[in-house]
């Protein structure tokens, strides 16, 4: 399911929040307008209202070749991701400082006012198409 501007719902089989299954919401999704050329970062939040944990295996997008998925150490630290997990009743929090997307081979620079489309994938869960927009490199949303 495709959903505009910076929110996208997965697919869930029922509607009952209270199933043994994930039931996945993405919210906050941006791009900040990148300095270079050639790769960018990506942040969303993506909410777990089901009893059963969940976890992103991979993420693609419409202007990158490569997206990888990456975790920040408290201190301060990058490491590479195969998966990221999205606990039951809780949230998976992409933010600039900590976990991150990073889009990498961009086919085109992206400018504020643009659109970024991700597809995110998930072990349990069906793919959630999210349409981020392009902010400007200074844009941090209300925390």
């Amino acid at each position: 399911m495709t959903v505009a501007a910076c929110s996208a719902h997965g697919t869930s089989s029922t509607p009952d929040k209270g199933t043994d299954r994930p039931d996945l919401a993405v919210t906050g999704a941006y791009v900040p307008e990148p300095p270079m050329a050639d790769m960018a970062a990506g942040y969303l939040t993506v909410a777990n209202t089901g009893r059963a944990a969940d976890r992103l295996t991979s993420v693609t997008s419409d202007i990158a070749t490569d997206v990888t998925m990456h975790s920040t150490t408290s201190a301060g630290a990058m490491k590479k991701e195969t998966a990221l997990p999205v606990p039951a009743g809780g949230r998976l929090v992409l933010s600039t400082g900590g976990d991150h997307l990073m889009l990498m081979g961009l086919k085109r620079k992206p400018k504020a006012s643009d659109t970024v489309t991700f597809v995110l994938r998930f072990a349990a869960s069906p793919p959630i198409t999210v349409k981020a927009p392009v902010k400007p490199a200074t844009y941090r949303p209300d925390q």
